[in-house]
Protein backbone atom coordinates (compact mmCIF):
# COMPACT_ATOMS: atom_id res chain seq x y z
CA UNK A 1 0.00 0.00 0.00
CA UNK A 2 2.60 2.23 -0.76
CA UNK A 3 1.08 4.46 -3.61
CA UNK A 4 1.92 8.02 -4.25
CA UNK A 5 -1.06 10.19 -4.13
CA UNK A 6 -2.67 11.82 -7.41
CA UNK A 7 -4.47 15.60 -7.77
CA UNK A 8 -7.29 14.01 -9.34
CA UNK A 9 -9.17 12.50 -6.62
CA UNK A 10 -9.65 13.22 -2.82
CA UNK A 11 -7.03 11.66 -1.05
CA UNK A 12 -10.08 9.65 0.76
CA UNK A 13 -10.92 8.08 -2.36
CA UNK A 14 -7.64 7.28 -3.17
CA UNK A 15 -7.41 5.44 0.15
CA UNK A 16 -10.06 3.88 -0.16
CA UNK A 17 -9.44 2.85 -3.51
CA UNK A 18 -5.85 1.45 -2.42
CA UNK A 19 -7.64 -0.91 0.36
CA UNK A 20 -9.67 -2.07 -2.41
CA UNK A 21 -6.86 -3.15 -4.80
CA UNK A 22 -4.63 -4.39 -1.61
CA UNK A 23 -7.94 -7.08 -1.65
CA UNK A 24 -7.76 -7.39 -4.71
CA UNK A 25 -4.13 -8.42 -5.00
CA UNK A 26 -4.57 -10.62 -2.05
CA UNK A 27 -2.02 -8.92 0.00
CA UNK A 28 -5.60 -7.78 2.75
CA UNK A 29 -7.50 -11.14 2.88
CA UNK A 30 -10.78 -12.06 4.41
CA UNK A 31 -11.41 -11.38 7.99
CA UNK A 32 -8.27 -10.30 7.83
CA UNK A 33 -7.62 -6.80 10.07
CA UNK A 34 -6.48 -3.72 8.12
CA UNK A 35 -4.60 -1.19 9.12
CA UNK A 36 -6.13 1.09 11.55
CA UNK A 37 -6.71 4.96 10.47
CA UNK A 38 -3.76 6.00 12.82
CA UNK A 39 -1.61 3.22 11.10
CA UNK A 40 -2.75 5.12 7.95
CA UNK A 41 -2.24 8.29 8.83
CA UNK A 42 1.41 7.88 9.83
CA UNK A 43 2.00 6.03 6.91
CA UNK A 44 1.04 8.59 4.49
CA UNK A 45 1.32 11.24 6.69
CA UNK A 46 -2.06 12.53 6.40
CA UNK A 47 -4.73 13.73 9.32
CA UNK A 48 -6.29 10.76 10.82
CA UNK A 49 -9.56 11.89 9.94
CA UNK A 50 -8.67 11.51 6.48
CA UNK A 51 -8.04 8.21 6.75
CA UNK A 52 -11.12 7.19 8.68
CA UNK A 53 -12.99 8.68 6.00
CA UNK A 54 -11.61 6.20 2.97
CA UNK A 55 -12.11 3.75 5.63
CA UNK A 56 -15.33 4.15 6.31
CA UNK A 57 -16.30 4.05 2.45
CA UNK A 58 -15.46 0.72 2.77
CA UNK A 59 -17.40 -0.39 5.40
CA UNK A 60 -20.86 1.39 4.26
CA UNK A 61 -20.20 -0.52 1.07
CA UNK A 62 -20.01 -3.63 3.49
CA UNK A 63 -16.57 -4.44 2.69
CA UNK A 64 -14.76 -3.87 5.58
CA UNK A 65 -16.48 -4.16 9.21
CA UNK A 66 -15.36 -3.26 12.62
CA UNK A 67 -14.53 -5.34 15.44
CA UNK A 68 -15.20 -3.44 18.66
CA UNK A 69 -12.00 -2.73 20.61
CA UNK A 70 -9.50 -4.69 17.88
CA UNK A 71 -10.14 -2.91 14.32
CA UNK A 72 -11.28 -2.91 10.97
CA UNK A 73 -11.59 -6.36 9.23
CA UNK A 74 -12.14 -7.29 5.18
CA UNK A 75 -15.48 -8.57 5.05
CA UNK A 76 -16.22 -11.77 3.72
CA UNK A 77 -17.03 -11.88 0.19
CA UNK A 78 -15.06 -8.20 -0.15
CA UNK A 79 -13.15 -9.16 -3.33
CA UNK A 80 -16.03 -10.36 -4.77
CA UNK A 81 -17.97 -7.52 -4.27
CA UNK A 82 -14.89 -5.67 -5.58
CA UNK A 83 -14.53 -7.12 -8.75
CA UNK A 84 -18.51 -6.83 -9.09
CA UNK A 85 -18.36 -3.16 -8.56
CA UNK A 86 -15.11 -2.40 -10.52
CA UNK A 87 -16.68 -4.17 -13.49
CA UNK A 88 -19.72 -2.43 -13.49
CA UNK A 89 -17.77 1.26 -13.31
CA UNK A 90 -15.19 0.15 -16.18
CA UNK A 91 -18.23 -0.75 -18.16
CA UNK A 92 -20.18 2.77 -17.48
CA UNK A 93 -17.11 4.59 -17.88
CA UNK A 94 -15.23 2.78 -20.41
CA UNK A 95 -16.83 0.50 -22.73
CA UNK A 96 -20.08 2.97 -22.97
CA UNK A 97 -18.10 5.62 -24.11
CA UNK A 98 -15.52 3.59 -26.82
CA UNK A 99 -19.53 2.07 -28.23
CA UNK A 100 -21.03 5.94 -28.48
CA UNK A 101 -18.16 7.41 -30.21
CA UNK A 102 -17.92 3.78 -32.74
CA UNK A 103 -21.06 4.72 -33.53
CA UNK A 104 -20.71 8.12 -34.34
CA UNK A 105 -17.52 7.26 -36.30
CA UNK A 106 -19.33 4.69 -37.95
CA UNK A 107 -17.40 2.09 -36.82
CA UNK A 108 -19.50 -1.20 -36.32
CA UNK A 109 -19.09 -3.47 -33.65
CA UNK A 110 -17.33 -6.27 -35.92
CA UNK A 111 -14.88 -3.61 -36.68
CA UNK A 112 -14.53 -2.83 -33.15
CA UNK A 113 -14.09 -6.10 -31.87
CA UNK A 114 -11.68 -6.78 -34.57
CA UNK A 115 -9.54 -3.59 -33.52
CA UNK A 116 -9.83 -4.71 -29.61
CA UNK A 117 -8.86 -8.45 -30.39
CA UNK A 118 -5.96 -7.10 -32.87
CA UNK A 119 -4.66 -4.37 -29.92
CA UNK A 120 -1.54 -5.98 -28.36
Amino acid sequence: MQELFTQEKSIYIQISEMIETDILRGILLEEERVPSTNELAKLYAINPATAAKGVNILVDAGILYKKRGIGMFVSEGAKEMILTNRKNAFYDNFVKAIVDEAEKLGISKEELTKMILEEK
